[in-house]
């Protein structure tokens, strides 16, 4: 009876491995039948890469915490709208990703639609930061704000698609909420040097008009029709404040405070590097955070 017991717990596992990606959590073969996972899928800023550190806490990190939800992270260093769909495994993955879930012969949107799949019930969180490497590469075209427009198109059908995906497989209640950016082009006032040169300080100012008029509306409109909110973490993060209001920050002295909230939530500034310090993962997770509060009270 014992052994006929071990086959049948065999296929079953067998079973489930067929249908999941590789999971690595600690203790997921004995998680209890209540855990509640919080997915979380996008690029390097859904795992909370930091410069000379690699993978940190980031948001994901505080988030899980917070809500006391246990992280699955699929996050994917580089990703853009396109390669979550469709590239098969990831090519950055970054070790001690907090909660990091490898699916190497599958998608991004794949796999994690598969885990949430076979987690029915049990999902209380997803989060989706994608987006940012569609248009980096338009700073250093000759038309940045035409290059975002073009990206935009394919950023609102990639996402709508992926979001759709994840709705389909969660189930019309878990919350599905997307994130934003910081405008780090801003930092083009003091990096690489002060003073600023004419042509950064006016590719900073196209930069405020790229996410608050064409990316960050472009994003809204692909979640919403999944039931998906958006988190403005632009706005969050002094990105449309007027850059005629000035502060002092050392060491640049007089600069826009939409200026010096970038230096200190990023690491662009500093080292032209656009993810976000510790302090600017901890400031993103708590908006998270708040947004997911107000949608549990609905």
């Amino acid at each position: 009876m014992r052994h006929g017991l071990k086959i049948v717990r065999l296929v079953l596992a067998l079973v489930g491995v067929g249908t999941m990606a590789i999971v690595f959590l600690p203790g997921a073969a004995q998680a209890s039948k209540a855990t509640t996972y919080y997915v979380s899928v996008g690029d390097s800023y859904s795992v909370g890469y930091q410069p000379g550190l690699g993978a940190t806490s980031g948001y994901t990190g505080y988030v899980a915490k917070k809500t006391h939800l246990t992280l699955a992270n699929f996050g994917c260093g580089g990703a853009t709208t396109t390669s979550v769909i469709d590239t098969v495994g990831c090519p950055d993955n970054l070790p001690h990703t907090a909660g990091a879930v490898l699916y190497p012969k599958t998608t991004q949107a794949a796999a994690a639609e598969a885990f949430i799949t076979a987690h029915h019930g049990h999902i209380g969180l997803i989060t989706v930061s994608i987006g940012g490497n569609d248009v980096t590469s338009c700073a250093a075209e000759p038309n940045p704000t035409s290059c975002v427009g073009t990206a935009v198109t394919g950023i609102k059908e990639n996402v709508a698609t992926l979001a759709s995906g994840l709705r389909a497989a969660a189930g019309p209640k878990v919350p599905i909420i997307g994130l934003t950016y910081p405008d780090v082009i801003l930092g083009e006032y003091v990096y690489p040097s002060l003073p600023a040169t004419a042509a950064r300080i006016s590719l900073a100012q196209l930069s405020v008009v790229a996410f608050k008029s064409l990316i960050n509306p472009a994003l809204t409109t692909a979640y919403a029709p999944s039931g998906g909110v958006l988190v403005d973490v632009t706005a969050a993060t002094g990105g449309y404040t007027p850059l005629t209001s000035t502060t002092q920050l050392i060491p640049y002295g007089t600069i826009p405070v939409a200026v010096a909230k970038v230096c200190t939530l990023t690491w662009f500034c500093k080292q032209g590097n656009i993810h976000a310090t510790t302090k600017g993962y901890t400031l993103i997770g708590k908006l998270v955070t708040a947004r997911y509060a107000l949608l549990r009270l609905k």
